[in-house]
């Protein structure tokens, strides 16, 4: 009798064993700090979303970039398995791969609502798709920030000799086209652009709109805030290393895509709350702020910049060829109802 029921208990522990659910654990690196809100908070929401929605069998880690050290490496971490996926935007990768620029977001390009159904109905999501399988990497939209800011200004910009000789800090493709326009363009690391606009170190620097431009307090010594042509819709990303991705049950491959999607558009409402709210009390509390946009001579100029860079960059790979050329004509069909629907109802009601 002893040995029967060590038999029963032999077997209901393997059993119970044996149809437990498994756990499938991911990590995912941030190219953002913990204090860096809506990204990071961005990647903390989907991470949950997804251990939600799949009843606790997908699990993932969310580190930090002040905690693996490498914010702009994590495109070579996940390609290289030591992360299974990242939180981060696709201009960072245009030294690696130019196609991966327009991904985030173009000069004079689609507005966010346009380049969210660019992405799902336009076949942006397939070319991007197409642009990092070389990498063996798939990647999603990750959430976005709408149109940034053109920048803040020590000096009201009334013409083109202002920007001659102007030192700004302003990255990637919009530093070429101010580069082009005489501008000396700088990168400096977040925690030191306070201090160095402050000092007169830099005239004047973009960063991103009220909603974290707020906390920088970059609007306490440069009162010219300019509007915004350069990011019209600037969209995060989600990475995944394709072998982790492809090895995980189908279900949880839905799961992971789905809280992606998720976690990406509530981003973009989350930070178009934070635009207004942060706005609101920027005004209140320094009602010297004027907002400004640029002069038509100096926004010409930029286009015809915008333009030529763009056609060097398109004759040196077909690859960004085909997805700026894909956006061009997304922009064509959809802007006659941008046009129609929200320009002519804010004209008419502002």
């Amino acid at each position: 009798m002893r040995n029967f029921l060590k038999i029963i208990l032999f077997l209901s522990l393997f059993f119970s064993f044996s149809y437990a659910q498994k756990v499938y654990r991911l990590k995912m690196a941030t190219t953002w700090t913990s204090t860096q809100s809506p990204l990071f908070d961005t990647a903390l929401h989907m991470a949950k979303l997804a251990q939600e929605l799949s009843n606790g069998e997908l699990k993932i880690r969310v580190d930090a970039s002040n905690k693996h050290k490498a914010p702009f490496g994590v495109l070579d971490m996940v390609k290289g398995g030591q992360y299974d996926l990242a939180h981060t935007a696709s201009y960072y990768w245009k030294g690696k791969d130019i196609a991966t620029l327009p991904f985030t977001s173009m000069p004079f390009g689609l507005t966010a609502p346009e380049q969210y159904a660019w992405f799902y109905e336009g076949g942006g999501l397939e070319l991007m798709q197409k642009i990092y399988a070389k990498h063996k990497i798939l990647s999603f939209p990750g959430g976005n920030t709408g149109v940034q800011m053109g920048g803040w200004f020590r000096k009201e910009i009334k013409s083109l000799d202002d920007l001659k000789g102007l030192k700004m800090r302003i990255p990637g493709f919009a530093g070429e086209i101010m580069a082009k326009l005489g501008v000396q363009v700088t990168n400096i690391a977040g925690g030191e652009l306070y201090t160095s606009l402050e000092r007169h170190t830099i005239d004047a620097l973009e960063w991103v709109g009220p909603s974290m431009d707020i906390n920088m307090g970059f609007h306490k010594v440069a009162p010219y805030y300019y509007t915004g042509w350069h990011e019209p819709a600037s969209e995060m990303q989600f990475i995944v290393n394709k072998r982790v991705f492809d090895k995980l049950p189908k279900h949880l491959q839905i799961v992971l895509t789905s809280a992606m999607k998720l976690a990406a558009y509530d981003m973009y409402i989350q930070n178009y709350d934070m635009n207004a709210t942060a706005w609101q009390k920027m005004k209140k509390e320094y009602p010297n702020i004027q907002v400004k946009t640029f002069p038509k001579k100096v926004m010409d100029a930029m286009k015809k910049a915008n333009k030529e860079l763009r056609a060097e960059m398109s004759a040196k790979s077909p690859e960004i060829k085909e997805v700026l050329d894909s956006q061009d004509a997304y922009m064509k069909k959809i802007r006659e109802w941008s046009k129609m629907s929200d320009y002519l109802y804010l004209k008419d009601n502002i």
